[in-house]
């Protein structure tokens, strides 16, 4: 295994492309993953990070739909959710740098 800490700089700034694309945030990072987690160090524990933290903002985003209806607290979920979608990935990447590991709050671990 080798050491490229910028292959996972990447990895976690693919995320932002859902800004552009709507979906490539996801599958691109899927995709790194899948193919490097056995040859990046650290990748299989970036990858699976990102992951979870992808599929946990899914489950949050689909809780905010019904809850527009009440008050328009979905509204706020969805507000909350776009800046953590903005914010967390940058942070990690930012983390990577630096050899730390990646911290995704309110993550489910589906993977791990």
């Amino acid at each position: 295994m080798k050491e490229d800490n910028q292959l996972l700089v990447i990895t976690h700034l693919s995320q932002l492309l859902d800004l552009v694309s709507g979906i490539g945030g996801f599958i691109v990072p899927l995709v790194l993953w899948l193919t490097k987690k056995d040859e990046i160090f650290g990748m299989d524990a970036h990858g699976k990070a990102i992951l979870n933290f992808r599929i946990s903002m899914f489950i949050y985003i689909l809780i905010c739909i019904p809850l527009v209806l009440f008050l328009g607290l979905g509204i706020l979920g969805f507000i909350t959710i776009g800046i953590f979608y903005l914010i967390f990935p940058i942070i990690n990447a930012i983390r990577v740098s630096n050899n730390q590991a990646p911290n995704y709050p309110f993550s489910i671990a589906f993977l791990k």
